[in-house]
């Protein structure tokens, strides 16, 4: 009889189909979050309403720092090109914040053309007015970077109240709109000066709910000395640890973030590895990217869930006619009761609710009688977002990363070290000998040999149990010497010859050094008389 009642329930819940991330994320948040955010002013309180641009910007990168770590040096060395309006000097240089993006022409956009462009993610800034604006551009230029992704200066940060009350704007609350919307947050540090100012301070917990975003540079640290970079180092984590209240450590990169010579070159090698690894990161935020604006959707949808648990309370609590100012004050200064009784009524974590300070503060301007009532079907819709829709476009997220070739961020500074002898690691490890005539492995072979006769070789070749008792000596585990034997029994018979025996102890030692081992056997290693075998 009530058959449709049934199959219309079950259409709701069938998840949505997409052709893409992008549209899907902008469809959900349309149809199903921006409706509850809407109803409990979630605008007023937490973030502007996102916008198409939002879901289709390329990934973003956001510099933060104190003035004269080299942040505008940093941008400058990954473009390898200077980009509009860059000042660089040890005085506060950067005064606005410059988005760095892809033009086909290079020029500057004042902040006020900035906000009203569709195409850019920007036009909610508009909320935080002219003295924002006034010191907000966007340097565009034709660069290879700027293809894959974009890049945020910042002013650099002082410390004392009366530069805070000076910039005429809450410098921590555009940081922190920068912050929902960006992919990775680089803090910047000159090793010459650690002190976190106040306004610093401030800023840092500003990213409270980022720190997934967060990566640290310790800049300029090729002007200290070994023994004062290790102290150095451990002050700043020190210092970190106070302010980053998280139980996992923050990633640190030590490096000179700048294309002058280092002034002591002791520390070179971490340094070329650091960059590598941070390059890295950066490399892989274009290819993240679809999760990433996945997972702040899923951040926000809890925020906007709690939020209206918390404004349709407070909305029960007043009273119709009498008494509402006395009531306002009452609820407010017991808001952290509040949070406690939704937290046990609805199952929530405590780390999904606002700041108390700060939603008491936006609450003494709002008129308590004017929020709208707990509405089941808008929370449904949201839960069913999260249940059911996210996990569709999960699956969308991974097809998408097969289809596509790998997209890496490309040009500048990124290109710099990829191929011949000055790419990381060229030269060492498995990669020495790369460009020399003779085999690298033959330098050694006479004081293997040695060993090999010892091991009772039969036919010139000794057993896998011959050769295990003695790799076993190198203490390497098991799983190493199975993938050193592996590359090294080239034509796969389970039994060494002697210079396949020199080539596995070369591999031991690469490894005890502190190399990584290939995966392949690179050509410069194969053994003369096998190299027909691997043609």
């Amino acid at each position: 009889m009530f058959s449709w009642l049934g199959t219309d329930d079950r259409r709701k819940k069938d998840p949505e189909v997409f052709q893409t991330v992008s549209e899907g994320l902008k469809k959900l948040y349309k149809t199903k979050l921006l409706p509850l955010e809407e109803s409990y002013k979630f605008h007023e309180f937490h973030s502007p309403a996102l916008e198409d641009a939002d879901f289709d910007n390329k990934p973003m990168v956001l510099l933060v720092g104190q003035y004269s770590t080299g942040k505008t040096s940093f941008i400058r060395y990954l473009l390898e090109q200077d980009f509009p309006g860059m000042r660089i000097g040890p005085e506060p240089t950067t005064d606005s914040f410059i988005a760095v993006m892809h033009g086909d022409t290079e020029g500057v956009i004042p902040g006020n053309a900035l906000v009203v462009d569709p195409k850019k993610p920007f036009r909610k800034l508009n909320a935080f007015g002219n003295a924002f604006l006034n010191r907000f551009v966007c340097a565009q230029l034709p660069n290879p970077v700027l293809e894959s992704i974009s890049v945020i200066d910042t002013p650099g940060i002082l410390s004392g109240e009366k530069q805070r009350i000076s910039r005429g704007y809450d410098f921590a609350a555009v940081l922190e709109w920068f912050a929902e919307r960006v992919d990775r947050i680089i803090l910047l540090f000159d090793a010459h000066k650690l002190d976190i100012s106040d306004e610093f301070s401030e800023v840092i917990k500003a990213l409270k709910n980022h720190e997934d975003k967060i990566r640290v540079v310790l800049n300029k640290a090729d002007q200290i000395e070994t023994q004062q970079l290790m102290r150095v180092y451990g002050a700043l984590m020190w210092s970190l640890g106070k302010i980053v209240n998280t139980p996992e450590v923050i990633r640190v990169y030590i490096g000179s973030f700048w294309s002058h010579p280092l002034l002591i070159p002791d520390n070179r090698k971490l340094f070329e590895a650091e960059e590598q690894d941070l390059f890295k990161d950066i490399q892989s935020l274009p290819r993240n990217a679809a999760l990433r604006k996945l997972n702040d959707l899923i951040k926000r949808a809890r925020l906007a869930k709690v939020h209206a648990y918390i404004i349709s309370s407070l909305k029960k609590e007043m009273p119709s006619v009498f008494g509402k100012e006395n009531k306002k004050k009452e609820l407010i200064g017991s808001l952290g009761d509040i949070y406690k009784r939704i937290e046990r009524e609805h199952q929530i974590s405590p780390g999904d609710f606002p700041s108390l300070k700060k939603m008491q503060d936006l609450l003494q301007s709002q008129d308590l009688n004017k929020f709208q009532p707990l509405k089941p079907k808008l929370l449904e819709a949201v839960d069913d977002m999260l249940a059911s829709d996210i996990a569709g476009l999960m699956v969308l997220v991974r097809q998408e990363e097969t289809q596509r070739p790998n997209p890496v961020v490309k040009g500048g500074a990124f290109d710099g070290t990829l191929d011949g002898p000055f790419g990381h690691g060229y030269g060492e490890g498995a990669g020495e000998g790369i460009d020399d005539a003779e085999w690298v492995v033959a330098r050694d072979k006479p004081a293997y040999d040695e060993i090999f006769y010892t091991l009772s070789p039969v036919n010139g070749k000794v057993t896998g149990a011959n050769a295990k008792r003695e790799m076993v000596k190198s203490k390497l585990p098991n799983t190493v010497l199975g993938k050193i034997w592996k590359l090294a029994d080239i034509d796969k018979d389970g039994m060494l010859d002697d210079e396949e025996f020199a080539l596995a102890n070369h591999l031991i030692k690469v490894k005890l050094e502190g190399h990584e081992l290939p995966s392949d056997l690179p050509a410069h290693l194969v053994p003369p008389t096998k190299r027909k075998i691997t043609e």
